[in-house]
């Protein structure tokens, strides 16, 4: 007889899923793991710190390289020009022509200067592999640079400053190691000095190190520690995200103690201020420094706690001329210094 039932009263069939929707019978979490991650879901997930891919920390000696650039502008009084010649790729020769006044050491509060001039030629060759730089006085004091990798984690540095006065020359070699995630380095001086330091990522911003050194002449030796800390992103309360802060902290059993921290308001302004306390002859200086670039000029400057006011302007005319003016006014010691430069180019 067949089916009593008619297939035109059937009921139609079920709409298909949405998009993105879990399937029947689904557990409940898989309706949470369709949905899209949130903000702060995305943020905790990029604070995780992967330990074996850490990177390589800046050199020991250049942990606080970023307060120098607005902390110790090369500020200097009376007159200056540089010119610099390539005749290669990676050799050039360079003129340096000053004249001015030079400061004696007194035991008063009064400033003692004597005028002074002062010529020099230098001459450096660079590559990838070989750095040398030589710079000589008409007084015969020579300045001496050089670096040689011999691979690519294993570097050969030397410095020196001779001259003709005797038990005035020094010299320093150093052996540097580039790790995958911290630097070592080994030196070996004149006057019986030997040190050495390392310095080892932690986390992503974050690297720790320490040092040693003993100066045989002198029977003196010194420990010390450093942290630095550097990150591209730091969120305000006002503007949301800066980039660009870096805090540093250096104790030596010397006695010394310096901090420091920098930060990039913008990309042409970057504040920096730092404290330095000397516990051997109870020094205490603060400062605060600025760094501001525009198109074609930068403009650096300092206030410590000494009452020194310093500035340095140094602004592109054209490619390869550089005009410089420099300021540095103190007036506890009533100690003024103007001066202006050139530097020119190829």
């Amino acid at each position: 007889m067949g089916s009593s039932v008619s297939h035109a009263g059937a009921p139609p069939p079920p709409p298909p899923p949405a998009y993105g929707s879990p399937p029947p019978f689904a557990p409940a979490d898989a309706a949470a793991a369709a949905l899209p991650p949130k903000p702060h879901e995305e943020a905790a997930a990029e604070e995780k710190v992967d330990y074996l891919n850490l990177p390589c920390p800046v050199p020991y000696e250049e942990i606080q390289r970023e307060a120098f650039m607005a902390l110790k502008p090369d500020v200097f009084e009376g007159m200056r020009f540089d010119f610099t010649k390539m005749l290669s790729q990676c050799f050039a020769l360079s003129h340096s022509v000053s004249m001015g006044s030079v400061e004696l050491p007194s035991q008063g509060a009064e400033v003692i200067k004597i005028p002074m001039s002062n010529y020099e030629f230098g001459a450096n060759f660079i590559n990838p592999k070989v750095m040398l730089m030589g710079r000589i006085s008409h007084e015969g004091r020579e300045n001496i640079r050089a670096k040689y990798d011999l691979t690519d984690s294993i570097s050969l540095k030397l410095t020196a400053q001779l001259t003709s006065e005797p038990h005035l020359s020094q010299g320093m070699c150093s052996i540097d190691y580039k790790g995958k995630d911290f630097r070592s380095q080994v030196q070996i001086g004149n006057n019986a000095f030997y040190g050495g330091n390392y310095i080892q990522s932690v986390t992503k911003n974050l690297s720790l190190g320490t040092e040693a050194f003993w100066l045989g002449q002198q029977r003196k030796s010194g420990v010390g520690v450093v942290a630095r800390y550097d990150t591209k992103k730091m969120p305000t309360i006002c503007s949301g995200i800066l980039d660009g802060k870096v805090a540093t902290g250096q104790i030596a059993t010397t006695g010394m103690v310096a901090l420091s921290y920098v930060q990039k308001v913008s990309e042409k302004v970057s504040l920096a201020s730092d404290f330095m306390y000397n516990q051997m002859t109870k020094d205490v200086t603060a400062s605060f420094g600025y760094d501001y670039m525009l198109r074609q000029s930068r403009l650096r400057g300092k206030l410590d706690t000494n009452g020194v006011i310093s500035a340095l302007l140094e602004e592109r005319l054209t490619p390869g001329f550089t005009f410089q003016l420099s300021a540095e006014i103190d007036h506890c010691k009533k100690d003024y210094k103007f001066g202006f430069g050139m530097a020119v180019g190829e």
